[in-house]
């Protein structure tokens, strides 16, 4: 395979692929949060995760996660938090 210039689809595929790089998922009771590998990590060192990698506690969640992580979550947060902003 040559190394020509990416167009269209395959394009886009390489930029998804390439954001989406190290970042893990914990489940929570909205649904996915996306964390980066350092926050995941803390998250799991914290003992936050239980086996089928659910958090029950969203606050001590939240505590945990670097400003980047809140930034990407922030809908999924407010929602949990019942935030109407």
């Amino acid at each position: 395979m040559g190394r020509g210039i990416l167009k269209g689809a395959e394009l886009e595929k390489r930029l998804l692929m390439q954001k989406s790089q190290g970042r893990k998922t914990v489940s929570v009771m909205r649904g996915l949060m996306i964390l980066c590998e350092p926050c995941y990590g803390q998250v799991v060192e914290e003992k936050l995760v239980d086996q089928r990698n659910y958090v029950a506690d969203h606050e001590a969640l939240f505590g945990a996660i670097c400003p980047g992580c809140e930034d990407i979550n922030r809908p999924l947060m407010d929602d949990m938090l019942g935030s109407s902003e």
